[in-house]
């Protein structure tokens, strides 16, 4: 079996960016060992605090961010780090070539059931020009991205990686601390009979929305012609997961209940690096007419509608609304 090292090297990943990914690799063991554990670590329950996004923190989101910002601020070659659990940009190493975000435990609502949770990241590129602490270090479209990935801590720990090439899988030894090669090429097929949404905003989304999804549930004797199933875990990081072993559709549309109005998503921590690994599957990643990836930031912790999935039922969506 290949390890992730060997598979950086294969891939010329860059040295300091290899060295990052492994960093991080090894913080999600120790807190994958942390998740494992649940109640006997002390890890359940609220944190009592809220974070910059107006959400009650759980104790194990507070422990994950801790240690992923502990790990990275000792990284030479980081030079600034951004957290969904931090309300401003943490300036790192001065001269560093990367800036790192995050979101430490995605699925939070998952945490204290013993359901699907996972942490979500991404590398760009540091910007000279910018000063270290400033959130203008973020301000850059999803294809500015070097890396991104996630760790979906389930019943066994994987990691899905892209540095720029193919979208990978890997899963973690726990005897080891170490993530081994197990799928060397993730391919999402253009057709699908899966989505994932929450119904319980029905309500809240655009009559075109409310018409394709309803159209999907008819089934076979709707204008599909065939029958989907719904999947939905509470977790992005479980449900694009799953997109990216079989296949699907994943929808986090736009609705009138969201404070924004545009979505609930983070463009940064959570649409981008997805949008990164689900494009490099050869699947597709949008909001509305645009791809998620050339988005033009306008802010840290910026919001934004979510459709991501098989590259024809993507394509579809699009086209009924």
């Amino acid at each position: 079996m290949i390890d992730l090292a060997r598979q950086l090297t294969d891939d010329n990943t860059p040295a300091e960016l290899g060295q990052l990914v492994l960093k991080l690799a090894s913080v999600s063991a120790d807190i994958s060992a942390k998740v494992r554990l649940g109640a006997l670590a002390g890890v359940l329950g609220s944190a009592g605090e809220q974070n910059v996004q107006g959400e009650t923190q759980k104790k194990l989101d507070v422990i994950a961010n801790d240690m992923l910002k502990e790990a990275l601020l000792s990284l030479p070659q980081v030079r600034a780090l951004a957290s969904e659990e931090e309300d401003n940009v943490v300036a790192a190493n001065h001269g560093g070539a990367y800036i790192v975000a995050f979101d430490p435990l995605d699925g939070s609502s998952n945490i204290d059931i013993n359901g699907q949770i996972g942490t979500i990241f991404t590398v760009y590129p540091a910007r000279d020009e910018v000063a270290c602490d400033s959130a203008e270090q973020f301000a850059q479209p999803g294809r500015q991205q070097v890396c991104a990935g996630y760790m979906l801590y389930g019943p066994s720990t994987q990691m899905a990686l892209t540095t720029g090439g193919p979208s990978r899988l890997f899963t973690l030894v726990p005897e080891q601390g170490a993530y081994q090669l197990t799928q060397n090429e993730l391919n999402i097929a253009p057709e699908c009979q899966e989505f994932a949404i929450n119904m319980a905003n029905q309500r809240h989304w655009s009559p075109a929305t409310q018409a394709y999804i309803a159209d999907l549930q008819a089934g076979s004797t709707g204008a599909r012609g065939k029958d989907f199933n719904m999947r939905w875990n509470g977790a992005m990081v479980g449900d694009v997961h799953r997109v990216l072993m079989r296949g699907g559709i994943f929808l986090y549309p736009a609705n009138t209940q969201s404070k924004t109005h545009n979505g609930k998503l983070r463009l940064l921590y959570e649409a981008n690096p997805m949008a990164l690994l689900v494009e490099n599957a050869g699947g597709k990643a949008v909001v509305g007419a645009q791809a998620i990836l050339d988005v033009a930031p306008e802010s840290l912790h910026q919001r934004v509608p979510v459709i991501l999935g098989s590259g024809a039922e993507v394509e579809y969506f699009q086209a009924q609304q």
